[in-house]
């Protein structure tokens, strides 16, 4: 292995969300060697785990470790991923090895703050997307179906295009490479030289599937309540970062994450006004942010440069 930047304790014991099962995670950073830079072959990271059955899950006994480069972390960072920004608010009694390289990055971790904190938000987006926390999206793929089905199968949406429905979730958007004109339903994007017969059946199967797990979580079933727990936990870090400049781990909400990644929610009445607060809370907070719109990769880029030229050469 090569020389260790930072190792440290990680997961839901840095959240404060472990229980007596959890098992233990360590993530960290590594520079890279001469050789591995000169030949341009720097991996991405080094995985280990203790787990020989990866048909079962993981326990107390079990621990996984993840070692990034120093190269792949910074572009990580810059790229505002969960994992690198709660790496860089770890608190020092998360901290195994440690050293002058982490202790400069930390100094600096401001420079990786951004108004768009699309990692977090996008998580929290779909994992609540995922449950139907919106009866809207469901109602927004029905309204296109009935219209499309009262049409041939064999007409394209061109035939039409004035006339299709529109409203939340429901967008005319920006021309493809080719100049075609898109639609846009529930996320899913359509050329105006689609048949009518090619649309339905896609549609259908959201509004059939996604149906099904409202259902099931109006009914408390069928929840992966740990997804949950980390979409909220996402939230919960957005604003705080958006509101503090920092994230403070062990997190204040973990007692309550506890409750939730252990299912003693109730998803609909407790669960999904919180969750869909917490977003329209955080979305509002990134457009009034005084933060940068992106990362100085320029500052970083001549940062990691001198890094490495004082350490390996």
């Amino acid at each position: 292995m090569e020389k260790l930047i930072v190792k440290m304790q990680f997961g839901s014991h840095l959240y404060g969300t472990n229980t007596l099962d959890s098992d233990v995670d360590y993530k960290g950073i590594f520079m890279p060697s001469k050789k591995q830079i000169f030949l341009g072959r720097i991996p991405k990271s080094y995985n280990q785990t203790t787990k020989k059955n990866n048909d079962r899950k993981n326990t107390s006994g079990d621990t996984d470790t993840e070692i990034y480069s120093l190269h792949y972390f910074i572009e990580l960072a810059c790229q505002g991923q969960t994992v690198a920004l709660d790496m860089l608010h770890a608190p020092q009694g998360m901290i195994l090895i440690s050293s002058p390289v982490w202790d400069s990055i930390i100094e600096q971790r401001e420079k990786f703050y951004t108004k768009n904190l699309k990692a977090f938000i996008g998580y929290a987006r779909r994992q609540a997307a995922k449950y139907g926390i919106k009866g809207s999206r469901l109602n927004a793929a029905g309204l296109v179906l009935n219209y499309l089905k009262s049409l041939s199968e064999d007409e394209r949406l061109s035939s039409f295009w004035n006339k299709l429905p529109q409203g939340e979730h429901i967008h005319f958007i920006d021309k493809d490479k080719n100049g075609l004109r898109q639609y846009q339903i529930v996320g899913k994007i359509f050329q105006e030289t689609s048949r009518v017969g090619y649309v339905i059946p896609i549609l259908q199967h959201f509004h059939d599937e996604y149906g099904k797990r409202a259902q099931l979580a109006a009914e408390n079933k069928g929840i992966d309540w740990k997804a949950i727990s980390h979409a909220l936990r996402a939230a919960y870090q957005t604003k705080q970062l958006l509101t503090e400049n920092i994230i403070v781990f062990p997190l204040k909400e973990a007692s309550y994450l506890l409750k939730v990644k252990q299912g003693q929610q109730d998803y609909i009445t407790e669960v999904v006004p919180i969750l869909e607060d917490l977003m329209d809370e955080i979305e509002k907070l990134s457009e009034q942010s005084g933060l940068p719109a992106k990362v100085n990769r320029k500052y970083w880029d001549r940062w990691l440069e001198q890094i490495v030229g004082d350490n390996l050469f």
